[in-house]
């Protein structure tokens, strides 16, 4: 059953000028510049966390509205846990714990699936355990998935991908010669997922910070100067009509282009002189 007419009428204008035909099927977003939101305003960096989390369930209500399938959302790195200090690592772990506490029946009330990748199983056992309940309790719903890149990185998912391979290639006696991409993208954290189609990072900053190398290898990027704290769904609707404004051509021609004939060309005209 559609859900278009519970959009705000702001996010309801945009939706109206898009192609709901051609809507991404995944979207995947690097949340950044919470602690810039919070240093801007002369506030604790944890007060910025906080608020993003907030923007967390203003974009997930949107995303399920509009029927979006799949929603990835770049919540806590591996670079995160080793290297911010370890007073505001708790805070994030107790933050995602009460986020989930308090957000499942939300998610129930938009039928939210929730799921997680990434080296989970070295987070604390009380917020893996609330990890457990909250996919548990949202595992029926059949709307958005809503997934969390957790103690995620990309390049560690790649090491673990080879891992598991390596095995299979151990137990199955395949050749080498015969491994496709294929083999490499159905032990990815991602195999059950559809590649991202758009990629949004906020704060401006014009990078990947090792988010779904392999899956993005065709996604389209959309990048906003507006903090994370600062973004709602009304924004993410503008990243898709601009997507949607973008041709995809997957390395081919446009539609209707025809290739230049070389192929009677003398030799010597194909390069510079």
């Amino acid at each position: 059953m559609s859900r278009i007419h519970e959009l705000p009428p702001e996010e309801l204008a945009i939706y109206r000028r898009l192609d709901p035909v051609r809507l991404p099927k995944h979207v995947a977003i690097i949340m950044d510049g919470n602690g810039r939101w919070a240093g801007k305003r002369s506030l604790k960096r944890f007060l910025g966390h906080q608020q993003g989390a907030e923007s967390v369930q203003f974009v997930v209500e949107t995303a399920s509205r509009i029927d979006l399938r799949w929603l990835t959302l770049y919540a806590f790195s591996l670079e995160n846990n080793l290297r911010r200090p370890k007073t505001e690592v708790s805070f994030l772990m107790r933050l995602l714990r009460a986020y989930l506490t308090n957000n499942v029946q939300r998610m129930n009330d938009n039928n939210v699936r929730i799921q997680y990748i990434g080296r989970t199983e070295e987070l604390p056992n009380e917020v893996k355990e609330r990890m457990q309940w909250a996919a548990e309790a949202t595992q029926r719903n059949t709307g958005t998935v809503l997934t969390l890149a957790l103690n995620y990185g990309a390049r560690s998912e790649l090491v673990d991908a080879f891992k598991r391979l390596h095995t299979e290639i151990q137990q199955k006696h395949i050749r080498p010669d015969d491994l496709t991409e294929q083999d490499i993208q159905r032990h990815l954290y991602t195999a059950h997922m559809p590649d991202p189609d758009l990629l949004i990072r906020t704060s401006g900053e014009m990078r990947i910070s090792n988010y779904l190398l392999w899956q993005i290898a065709y996604t389209e990027i959309f990048v906003t100067n507006r903090f994370w704290p600062d973004f709602r769904g009304v924004h993410m609707l503008e990243a898709i009509e601009d997507f949607q404004r973008r041709e995809r051509r997957y390395g081919g021609l446009n539609d209707g282009s025809e290739s230049d004939d070389v192929a009677s060309l003398p030799a010597n005209q194909l390069v510079n002189s």
